[in-house]
């Protein structure tokens, strides 16, 4: 079955056009076909304009290919307290996500103007919203709140929602699955450390398949050490620089979003060439290496209190797939927690059967596993899956 895979950001829509099966027990999919579209507001004048050469372009590709489109799935940035699993797109589901855009407001407007293209552009075809915060409803309550007044969290929805739901989703089923084919876990009580490292980056602890735990809060900003984002950091930190340099809330938090982080500390937010430095003896891009590597490991002791142990630690995204400097740099010195690396496999990370490539020691206690995401059949199975 074809389902279009629809990402608006606040100016670039990526979509992926895949083949899956909602039956299979890893989504079984493939891609036929897939694109982006940049520099919405300025070459393209709006989210519209986009989807209707994205249209042109599936339906030309499906003309050719006497294919037939059985759904649009929709990446929707936030799902607030509403939205707990995905939902067939109507008036009522448009008009929450507009609600909504007050915790997205850079992304659900976004989202939302797709969604409506796309229904213009491909009137009769079901369509879902599938919500990055949704994968974490299930964080209990101790884990959720923030130590706030309490009025902030029932009048203005202030909370931890989390973020990179589908991915984080995907590959530890993925995870869980390869558990129990390698060391006979039952996936109903594994216990996974998922680390979605890429420019923007979060982890995960999903026990027995449900999220427990997530780095990032009431916004993506957070958590770990990425690209541009500060992660965790003193919130006081904007009435003293408000006191002691003039700068208003929006210029702290637009610092701490797009200034901050690896760009911030050493002037570099790709990690290849932060690895590069390294090596030629920059002191600099060491020093910001070092507080990214510590964010991530702080967060793997955390999570193995949370979940009582833990049978496996997935990196997955663009750096947790590709930089086995990165990976032997995390799981280096944790082998008393069970964790020990392989430097060979890390440094092939050869993916082997579900797409999974091992890079511990084989007696390793815990599984350290390279599972590249795949946000786009995630969304598709969903969709498929909540029409059938």
């Amino acid at each position: 079955m074809t389902v279009l895979v629809i990402n608006c950001g606040s100016s670039s829509v990526k979509f992926q056009l895949v083949d899956a099966d909602p039956g299979h027990a890893t989504g079984a999919g493939a891609s036929a076909l897939k694109g982006q579209i940049e520099q919405i507001g300025t070459r393209v004048p709006d989210h519209a304009a986009a989807l209707d050469q994205i249209a042109q372009t599936v339906k030309a590709h499906l003309a050719r290919t006497n294919g037939q489109l059985s759904a649009i799935g929709h990446r929707v940035v936030h799902g607030g307290t509403q939205y707990r699993d995905p939902a067939i797109i109507n008036a009522q589901v448009i008009d929450a996500i507009d609600r909504l855009a007050v915790l997205a407001p850079l992304h659900n407007p976004a989202n939302n103007d797709g969604i409506k293209a796309a229904l213009r552009s491909f009137p009769g075809v079901p369509q879902v919203a599938v919500f990055d915060t949704a994968f974490h409803a299930t964080i209990p309550e101790a884990h959720r709140r923030y130590a706030v007044p309490e009025k902030w969290e029932r009048e203005y929805q202030v909370r931890r929602y989390g973020f990179h739901g589908t991915s984080h989703q995907f590959v530890s089923r993925r995870c869980a699955q390869w558990l129990e084919a390698n060391r006979a876990i039952d996936p109903t009580v594994s216990r996974i450390v998922v680390l979605h490292l890429g420019n923007g980056a979060s982890a995960c602890a999903v026990l027995g398949g449900a999220s427990i735990d997530t780095s990032m809060g009431l916004t993506p900003l957070p958590g770990l050490v990425m690209g541009t984002r500060s992660g965790d950091i003193d919130p006081a930190v904007f009435g003293h620089l408000n006191r002691v340099a003039g700068m208003s809330v929006e210029a702290v938090e637009t610092a701490l979003n797009r200034e901050s982080g690896m760009v911030g500390m050493c002037a570099d937010a790709d990690m290849r060439a932060v690895e590069s430095r390294i090596q030629a003896g920059d002191a600099q891009a060491e020093a910001a290496m070092a507080v990214y590597i510590h964010r991530i490991r702080s967060v793997i002791g955390a999570y193995a209190i949370g979940l009582g142990g833990i049978d496996a630690v997935a990196f997955t995204a663009g750096i947790g797939e590709n930089s086995a400097y990165v990976r032997a740099r995390v799981t280096h010195g944790l082998e008393w927690m069970g964790m020990a690396i392989d430097d060979q496999r890390n440094a092939e990370a050869t993916l082997g059967p579900l797409g999974v490539s091992e890079i511990s020691t084989d007696a390793s206690a815990a599984a350290l596993l390279v599972i590249p995401t795949n946000e786009e059949l995630e969304i598709a199975t969903q969709a498929l899956s909540t029409l059938s």
